[in-house]
């Protein structure tokens, strides 16, 4: 009996001192917190269904968005993605209808959205979007890696496509990125280098034995300074 509770202490210990040392989950709600003052008029509050859905933040052209959500009753869609036109990927090659799952068009509103389910029950919390972000890294701590070559923090939403935003707005030139995987666009008709609006790039990353390799990234960066 006493070894059994020397042992859950231990294990309790383990917890709370990897928690601590998580330094990218909790670096990353200090840094998504300042990105959130930094940018007040692209933060908005997003109803779906007459209810609070979450939130998005919005590139400052107009032409894209990161939305994030705590409530998944509310989100039709996913529960977080990056929403987008249409128009400059059709324009360029795209038949909508060879996209996977992970993907979605609206045709009434000619915008696509590519993201996921985060799995987590209906919050019933505070939900701000500070808050709803916090709850990402809490139960979906898989998601929120650390792209070091960019200096940024980013959200993982499945199949090579993320939100990425800069560690430090005042030292980066690249405050905010919308990242997609070109592979489904180029399978689904697109030429790449064609996309109005988005870069078609080589990006730098680790792979998983922690060397430096490079990717093809179509990418929407901003500056927000």
């Amino acid at each position: 009996m006493k070894r059994t509770a020397i042992f859950l202490s231990i294990v309790l210990m383990l917890a709370v001192s990897c928690e601590r040392l998580d330094t990218v989950g909790n670096y990353s709600i200090r840094s998504f917190g300042e990105l959130l003052d930094g940018a007040p008029g692209l933060v908005y509050l997003v109803y779906r269904n007459s209810e609070k859905g979450g939130w998005s933040l919005e590139a400052p052209d107009g032409n894209a968005r990161f939305f994030w959500s705590g409530n998944s009753a509310a989100s039709p869609l996913f529960d977080v993605m990056i929403e987008m036109d249409a128009e400059p990927f059709i324009a360029a090659g795209l038949d909508v209808s060879k996209l996977p799952d992970n993907f979605y068009f609206n045709s009434e509103n000619n915008f696509l959205a590519v993201g996921t389910r985060l799995g987590i029950e209906q919050y019933d919390g505070e939900d701000s979007p500070l808050a709803l972000y916090e709850r990402i890294v809490k139960f979906r701590r898989d998601m929120i890696g650390y792209h070091g070559a960019m200096d940024h923090y980013g959200i993982n939403l499945g199949d090579g496509n993320m939100f990425e935003w800069a560690k430090d707005l005042t030292t980066n030139d690249k405050d905010i990125v919308f990242v997609l995987n070109p592979e489904p666009f180029i399978k689904a008709g697109v030429d790449p280098n064609k996309i109005e609006g988005w870069a078609f790039a080589k990006v730098p990353v680790e792979d998983e034995k922690g060397r430096m390799i490079e990717v093809d990234k179509i990418l929407k960066p901003f500056d927000l300074q």
